[in-house]
């Protein structure tokens, strides 16, 4: 995960500190490529969360593909790539393609938006629950290309 140091991260570290410690909160959310300024705060909260080692935390935002990765085909089975959020930041992408439908013939290049949970490694994280909860526990997440929805 890069790091670059702005107002945005600044603001989104704030943010994510005073949420934590007001409501012990564990979902964040923003609304991807709504403007400019929504995309630099859900990037902002997921360098915040990186740099603190906070997981669980439900996040939307969006990113291009810079990485297709072979799929994961231990136990449940999951669509794999690398995504480059506006700000630089990466993480990779779990979406569990024994509940939701694959993003078909995904590409570097192509953008992606996703709702789901973060989950901190010392890579820079994880992107998983982009799909529903067949047992309604969990905030339903989902993947978007191209104005389709992977659910």
């Amino acid at each position: 995960m890069k790091k670059k140091q702005s107002l945005p991260l600044v603001i989104g570290l704030a943010l994510v500190t005073w949420l934590w410690n007001e409501y012990g909160a564990t979902t964040f959310s923003s609304f991807p490529d709504a403007s400019s300024a929504s995309a630099a705060s859900s990037d902002a909260i997921l360098e915040a969360a990186f740099e603190n080692r906070q997981s669980n935390l439900q996040v939307q935002g969006s990113g291009t593909v810079v990485h297709v990765l072979p799929d994961d085909t231990k136990g449940s089975q999951h669509q794999k790539f690398l995504l480059e959020l506006d700000s630089g930041l990466t993480l990779l992408v779990a979406h569990n393609i024994d509940l939701a439908p694959r993003v078909p013939r995904l590409q570097k290049g192509d953008r992606v938006g996703f709702n789901g949970e973060y989950e901190w490694n010392e890579k820079g994280g994880v992107m998983h629950w982009t799909h529903h909860d067949p047992r309604g526990r969990h905030e339903d997440g989902w993947l978007e290309r191209g104005g389709e929805r992977f659910e």
